[in-house]
């Protein structure tokens, strides 16, 4: 603190007083307090361990330095004697934290933002990861899981082991997937795999129905029950795209809890209506023939056709020619004993 005047102390032959310049000479770590006529070393007092026991150890940090006439005494100067010949004095070892609490990069906020930004580095490269095994694995219509994951298994399903595959050939993906991955987010658990798959099929079908955009579409109907005993119903849009080209999307299978021509519908419905697409600008039906989908009265065929008049009903092509191949196969003995000893056995 700089004052016009300072007091003057000592004996009254020898009086003393602090001067100012000395705040240039030690200017990283010289303080003075007007109220004790001392001066203090400011990174000492905050960051010095005990004092050492020496007599005088603790001047710079508790009672304050005063002694004005050891300060202009050459290698014997009091400040000199404070700060020390040894890099790790006491003072020197509080200089450099000190220093380190004024450099900002030192900061444990900024450690905690570099840990942070690395963290998230990581975690995407691993979910990136997890994302590309399951996009490719169902491009190629492959199964994710296998029937044993636990480490010890020697196939532990395509999506672990193409992960694993693509670990050997890169780095840097190896230093953050499977063994490497933190517990709580190694982005492999099927819950991961199937919310990936739900976002991927979001993806798909929004496309899709950008591609339909306010065009007159037909719709493909079948349902068929899974190995878990479940009635799947599949949809397929069929309509006409912006270069006038017939196309065909896979747009979405839904459980249902029944086959029934009104749950059926329901469920049309709610698929249809999910993406903005709207029940008048069906123009065709597609469905087999049993009787709950072309059923002249009751059917789904009917029901669509009470909202859309123009949403006319045709035969599914592939069902009637597996009846024509049924029907002819049974002419032919050799042929229609081939086919129910296969259906025989596969069941």
């Amino acid at each position: 603190m700089h004052l016009e005047n300072y007091p003057l102390s000592g004996k009254e032959d020898h009086l003393r007083r602090f001067q100012y310049t000395w705040f240039n000479i030690f200017p990283s770590w010289f303080e003075y307090l007007p109220s004790k006529d001392a001066a203090y070393c400011l990174p000492c007092y905050l960051f010095s361990k005990k004092p050492s026991g020496r007599l005088g150890s603790d001047v710079f940090i508790a009672t304050g330095f005063k002694s004005w006439r050891k300060v202009n005494n050459g290698k014997n100067c009091a400040f000199l004697k404070h700060i020390g010949k040894d890099p790790c004095s006491p003072h020197n070892n509080a200089m450099r934290v000190f220093q380190d609490l004024l450099n900002q990069n030192c900061h444990i906020r900024n450690v905690f933002h570099v840990q942070s930004l690395d963290q998230i580095m990581k975690n995407r490269l691993r979910l990136k990861t997890s994302i590309d095994m399951v996009r490719y694995l169902s491009l190629q219509a492959c199964a994710l899981r296998g029937h044993d994951e636990t480490s010890e298994s020697r196939n532990q399903g395509n999506f672990l082991e193409m992960i694993k595959l693509i670990a050997s050939y890169n780095d840097e993906v190896a230093k953050v997937v499977l063994e490497n991955a933190p517990y709580n987010s190694k982005y492999t658990s099927h819950k991961i795999q199937k919310e990936i798959l739900n976002i991927l099929s979001s993806k798909v079908k929004n496309h899709i129905r950008e591609e339909v955009g306010d065009s007159k579409f037909c719709i493909i109907v079948d349902e068929a029950r899974d190995e878990s005993k479940k009635e799947q119903m599949a949809l397929i849009l069929r309509f006409v795209d912006k270069n006038g080209f017939i196309q065909e999307r896979f747009f979405d299978i839904v459980h249902v809890k029944n086959t029934t021509t009104l749950t059926l519908k329901n469920e049309l419905c709610v698929v249809l209506s999910r993406h903005n697409l709207n029940v008048s600008n069906i123009r065709g039906q597609g469905y087999d023939s049993a009787s709950n989908m072309r059923g002249e009265w009751n059917g789904l065929e009917a029901l669509f056709l009470n909202d859309c008049p123009y949403a006319y009903y045709v035969h599914c092509f592939a069902h009637r020619l597996q009846l024509a191949l049924i029907a002819a196969s049974r002419e032919v003995i050799s042929i229609h004993q081939f086919f129910s000893k296969l259906t025989f056995i596969l069941k």
